[in-house]
């Protein structure tokens, strides 16, 4: 006699993603596990007395989104503090500043403002946010988050603490703004204490799940997130699979710990070790071959420098840890590729290079010839438009090629999309590379969303329990209230998730 299932999805259009036309229109689950894909009609014979049958009206299943390059403290700061990243100018951000921000601490804080798009394209500065207080501290982090604008009150307190390097100055004093090394005193003083990260964590979580995410590779550093996910997995409250990738500043501790790549949990486990190379194109730290356009004496900053990468990854991938470096122009690139490929098997490891936004046609080739994963976010290609960012940054040329994704999938490369948290949503990334303004950017339907699962499920060595809807594999699903086939690009945004399901169990409902 055939064990009825514990809950049926049925009158839906199943995508599996394993192959781009196959669809079913009903699944069934047992122990958090898909146990059979069929028509309605032969899952209707594994529904029991105790079967909860969810009627989908139609809509669209596909596998769990795989949010492979996140920030959970920090988008669990865009839900607690003023969330500056719809603000269309300077005036409009202050003033979401002054009305959101929360007021029960001692700073004032607001996440995500992005100058790119504004009418006056400037940064926040000093001045600005002084109109939001002049007696309590006041810090406004970029959507880049390797920038952020202070106010003179917290200017003064942390100016002992900040390299002069990256105070940025006018006529000898400072403007507010404060770029990668200087950032950190702000981290540093915001710090949340455990209760605080538990109360940010949980309201990422729940971000994530109306969002149709599943699972996520959070960037960790110096952070009580670690033990606030294994405090939430013990208690059975975390219904989310968290991927932790460890900042490099913690690896003597990871390993001290006993910590390796893929120990732990159904939903906690031990990821990457996380180390930087250069900037950000908005701050024009970015380290490219060539100089900025809009800035021809500059071509960028090392964050972590070649040599200092180097002893990191052979450190790292000597003790069977996988690694992975955010670098964004070209030459960053370059330094990344030839750390890894100095290593014994990149490919077997899946070393990731984040970001990769400006990558050659060699640098293509060697993803795909060495297995190293490409860690993209599609929604950067907000910037990619004619007079966008990239276009002031780099010119046109250098626009047109920028994330490659066309070209890393052509060349067989391991493509994984995440949002960075710019924002955290995969269906905006879906439409960003579906509707891409360059033929080495764009992508189909199939192939984005594949990107945003198995290629994210790939990078965290998962692709054989989530990434497809498949027998055997977790029961994790984004239930979406239109197909994206059938959407126009553009409108492939404006889908919303109406449910969410994570080991079969419903997480999120919104229908």
């Amino acid at each position: 006699m055939t064990t009825a299932a514990d809950r049926v999805l049925t009158n839906a259009e199943v995508h599996t993603l394993t192959d781009p036309d196959e669809t079913y229109e009903a699944v069934a689950i047992r122990d958090g596990e898909v146990v059979r894909l069929d028509s309605a009609y032969e899952i209707e014979f594994l529904v029991g007395v105790d079967t909860d049958v969810v009627d989908c009206g139609g809509r669209t299943v596909v596998p769990g989104f795989v949010d492979a390059h996140t920030h959970m403290q920090q988008l669990g700061q865009y839900q607690v503090h003023a969330d500056l990243s719809e603000a269309g100018s300077v005036d409009e951000a202050v003033e979401t500043l002054a009305s959101d921000a929360k007021d029960d601490g001692d700073w004032l804080l607001g996440f995500g403002w992005d100058e790119s798009e504004w009418d006056e394209a400037r940064y926040l500065t000093r001045e600005d946010l002084d109109r939001v207080s002049d007696e309590r501290p006041v810090a406004a982090v970029r959507v880049d988050m390797h920038t952020a604008a202070l106010n003179s009150v917290a200017l003064e307190r942390l100016a002992d603490a900040m390299p002069d390097a990256d105070v940025r100055t006018e006529a000898g004093e400072p403007t507010g703004v404060v770029v990668e090394d200087a950032v950190e005193p702000v981290w540093d003083a915001i710090d949340p204490d455990p209760a605080e990260t538990r109360e940010l964590l949980t309201a990422a979580r729940d971000y994530a799940h109306r969002h149709g995410i599943t699972c996520v590779h959070d960037m960790v550093r110096q952070s009580h997130a670690p033990r606030v996910y294994r405090e939430l997995d013990l208690a059975d409250e975390l219904a989310l699979r968290v991927r932790i990738n460890y900042w490099s500043d913690h690896l003597d501790a990871v390993q001290e710990a006993g910590l390796r790549t893929n120990h732990g949990s159904e939903f906690v486990e031990v990821g990457a070790i996380k180390s930087f190379t250069d900037g950000s194109f908005g701050g024009r730290t970015a380290k490219l071959s060539e100089p900025y356009a809009d800035d021809p004496g500059e071509t960028g900053t090392w964050v972590v420098d070649p040599d200092e990468l180097r002893d990191i990854v052979g450190e790292a991938d000597d003790a069977g840890l996988q690694c992975t470096v955010h670098a964004i122009g070209d030459e960053a690139v370059e330094e990344t590729l030839s750390v890894f490929e100095a290593t014994e098997d990149p490919g077997a490891a899946r070393h990731r290079v984040e970001h990769v936004e400006l990558a050659t046609d060699e640098h293509v080739e060697r993803f795909a010839e060495t297995g190293i994963v490409a860690s993209c976010q599609p929604n950067f290609l907000q910037w990619a438009d004619e007079g966008g960012l990239y276009d002031q940054r780099l010119g046109e040329d250098r626009r047109r090629r920028s994330n490659r994704y066309r070209d890393l999938l052509d060349a067989g490369a391991h493509l994984a999309f995440s949002s960075d948290v710019m924002p955290m949503d995969p269906l905006l990334g879906v439409c960003h590379a579906v509707s891409a303004p360059s033929e080495h950017q764009q992508l189909s339907v199939t192939e984005a969303l594949r990107a945003y699962t198995l290629g994210g499920a790939y990078a965290g060595f998962d692709e054989d329990r989530m990434g497809t809807v498949a027998v055997g594999k977790r029961a994790d699903f984004a239930v979406l209230g239109a197909s994206p086939w059938d959407a126009d690009a553009e409108a492939i945004r404006d889908i919303d998730v109406a449910m969410t399901l994570v080991d079969g169990e419903v997480v999120y409902d919104a229908r």
